[in-house]
């Protein structure tokens, strides 16, 4: 993938779930639009009010096919109507990224010995 969004959104943490039902929901409708759906990530522990989710795309030009299929997809717009009605997301920041060749999706090659 030659471009990745990475979504970072400011959740009310006291509706994590509905987040999550969202994030869910995004994992049929992204890939039907055109969108290489990486993960959507909550907070595990720590800072209990920031997800990310992360989409790739081959170029500007795909974005921009997706971002129009998004717009036309029934279930795209019930999702986003939900979370508009239900509010929690407080706010969202998009950044467009790209990997840096040799970094992505590198496997471990050994495990740590946590007793040394």
């Amino acid at each position: 993938m030659t471009m990745t969004c990475f979504i970072r959104y400011q959740i009310d943490p006291f509706q994590r779930d509905a987040f999550n039902d969202y994030a869910r929901n995004w994992g049929r409708i992204i890939p039907r639009c055109g969108g290489h759906l990486i993960g959507y990530f909550l907070p595990h522990e720590g800072t209990n009010d920031i997800a990310w989710g992360l989409i790739a795309f081959d170029s500007l030009a795909a974005y921009e096919t997706y971002r129009a299929r998004l717009r036309s997809d029934a279930e795209a717009r019930e999702n986003f109507q939900f979370a508009q009605t239900r509010r929690f997301i407080l706010r969202e920041e998009r950044t467009f990224t790209e990997v840096v060749e040799g970094t992505l999706g590198v496997p471990a090659t050994g495990a740590v010995d946590a007793t040394e």
